[in-house]
């Protein structure tokens, strides 16, 4: 089973956005960071910014969303 790239392959996509519910999980890094109130907005947030920046969703298991571009 693998889980993960090796370590020396970089990436084939850029993290644009990380918009989360919980202030502990923004700790840097080049992303932009939001703090959302609830689900709601969480997930307004998230559309808008992928739709603006013509970018991908991941809702991740922890509940963040990300914005990448492939």
């Amino acid at each position: 089973m693998k889980l993960g790239r090796e370590s020396s392959a970089k990436p084939n996509y850029d993290i644009l956005a990380l918009v989360t519910l919980d202030k502990n999980r923004i700790i840097g890094g080049k992303q932009l960071s939001l703090l959302a109130k609830d689900e709601e907005e969480q997930k307004t947030m998230t559309a808008d910014l992928a739709k603006a920046l013509k970018a991908d969703v991941v809702h991740m298991t922890s509940g963040d969303y990300l914005v990448i571009r492939v």
